[in-house]
């Protein structure tokens, strides 16, 4: 028979690979979904459903006994909110919640994987070195502090099968917040922030999911990986290569760093008491102007032997070709 995993956030971007490559790995899937969640871009995958009350230790242990999974993919979370309360309940709290049932559960389990960010780490403040697994976590967001919290949650019970896999921005098919630019680019319009140098890196979301489904069977467990395709791009290379998938020309300009810091303020002020939140908020500005997101993976490579199939020109390739196909743009 074959193993069980369950994967959470299953219904999302990564999520939505996750279970593609959990099932071509061979194991019978079971999807963690919040009640009244689409599922119908799932609906041709042979898996199963669960809802998580994932504010409860006890129901979440009763679950877990019920399905007796062999591995756990932990990448549900939220990375947008209102407060600094919003993200640490939902990323750090439920995140320790469902650690604990875990080893408390009668269950056959080989590993927990979750699903941080590299913004638990932050970036750097100049450009002469890379962001390793071992560097000490200085987020510059909420949501960054609350993946980072989470990890040291996890981090204080030893008994769990622990691998952290920490992406850098993830961009691929689904992916809707990069996608913006895609948009933009596609009308001629090609903006950026100040005119500083920067150090992005990226991982396409097949190569993301790829390497966590194989960090289940990976013999290391209590050790976290930072990952991202290995290299770093200048702040052009991104729409670089999106101008040339889309065969487009654009205009290119700076916007004043103080301007969108004001309008992302403004955003924040007209969105207080919806229910959503804005693209542009003070948490992006804070990722959006920071000099160095390159990151060290010779720990995946070694350890997991991760090697990436996509660079961001390949990666960004296959995405445009999908997004023209299925009438994104």
């Amino acid at each position: 028979m074959s193993k069980k995993v369950l994967i959470t956030g299953a219904t999302g971007f990564v999520g939505y690979h996750l279970i593609a490559q959990a099932l071509q790995a061979g194991l019978e899937v079971v999807a963690a979904v919040r009640s009244g969640t689409s599922r119908a871009h799932l609906k041709a995958f042979d898996i199963s459903y669960a809802e998580l009350n994932y504010a409860s230790v006890a129901d979440l242990r009763d679950t877990l006994e019920k399905y007796q999974f062999h591995y756990i993919i932990h990448a549900a979370g939220i990375t947008k909110a209102k407060t600094r309360e919003q993200y640490e309940r939902v990323n750090a709290e439920f995140t320790k919640n469902l650690a604990m049932a875990a080893t408390e559960a009668k269950i056959p389990l080989e590993k927990f994987v979750f699903v941080s960010s590299l913004a638990a780490l932050g970036p750097l403040a100049d450009l002469s070195a890379c962001i390793s697994d071992e560097m000490t976590g200085k987020p510059v967001t909420q949501y960054g502090a609350s993946k980072l919290k989470a990890e040291r949650y996890l981090s204080e019970l030893p008994e769990l099968p622990l691998i952290v896999i920490r992406p850098t921005a993830v961009y691929g098919p689904r992916e809707k917040d990069i996608f913006i630019l895609f948009k933009s680019i596609k009308q001629g319009i090609e903006p950026y922030i100040g005119s500083f140098q920067q150090q992005l890196s990226f991982i396409y979301v097949t190569d993301l999911a790829e390497i966590i489904v194989k960090s289940l069977f990976a013999e290391v467990r209590g050790r976290t990986f930072n990952i991202s395709d290995g290299q770093f791009y200048d702040r052009y290379t991104l729409g670089r290569f999106i101008r040339k998938s889309l065969g487009k020309r654009t205009l290119r300009f700076h916007l004043p760093v103080s301007l969108v810091g004001a309008l992302a303020r403004i955003m924040d002020f007209l969105y207080r008491n919806r229910k959503d939140t804005p693209a542009l908020n003070k948490e992006k500005m804070a990722e959006l102007t920071a000099v160095n997101w390159y990151c060290d993976i010779s720990r995946a490579k070694a350890d997991l032997n991760f090697q990436p199939r996509y660079n961001l020109e390949k990666g960004i390739a296959e995405t445009v070709a999908w997004y023209r196909e299925n009438h994104w743009l």
